[in-house]
């Protein structure tokens, strides 16, 4: 898991929203691609979908689960065509306000970050816990990284698992 490709996915996302872009691209990944549906899970964005160098056709941003691929779709995913691939995010705007106003990373390349399911309760609480601050603003997300995907905290703590505290999303 690369938390350095990681935290270029945050501040591209957040400087994405403050642009006010509303559709954005970034490279592929089983990390990115995870983190991306848990944030669309959350409610910070609207569309994730797999695309190559170009955007996708406005009828497929507008469906929230993917179509069939037909005859004429781009082709599966290959070794020689990988690097192409991209993951096109549909932006969240509310009352002409980004919904993800700051994304940034907890556990840092340097410094990783791993709570189990105690810390994470009191980290839902609002509590300190270690490093990490607790969850007092509206709306705010910690995402953390366990056996079973990325989750969002609330779920870790509702589930009783613990892992590496990834980001923030507020």
């Amino acid at each position: 898991m690369s938390l350095v490709n990681l935290s270029h996915l945050c501040s591209h996302l957040q400087n994405a929203s403050k642009a006010r872009l509303g559709l954005t691209s970034v490279p592929l990944s089983n990390l990115h691609l995870s983190l991306l549906q848990s944030l669309q899970r959350s409610g910070f964005l609207s569309t994730v979908t797999l695309g190559g160098p170009t955007p996708p056709p406005p009828s497929l941003l507008m469906t929230l689960s993917h179509p069939e691929p037909t005859e004429n779709d781009e082709p599966l995913i290959t070794q020689t065509n990988r690097a192409t691939r991209r993951l096109w995010v549909g932006l969240k705007y509310w009352n002409n306000e980004p919904v993800l106003s700051r994304m940034g990373m907890v556990s840092k390349p340097t410094r990783r970050i791993w709570m189990g399911v105690e810390e994470l309760r009191d980290v839902v609480k609002g509590v300190r816990s270690g490093y990490v601050e607790g969850l007092r603003g509206i709306g705010e997300c910690l995402f953390v990284s366990t056996d079973r995907g990325i989750m969002e905290v609330r779920e870790c703590v509702e589930r009783g698992v613990g892992g590496m505290v990834l980001c923030r999303a507020l």
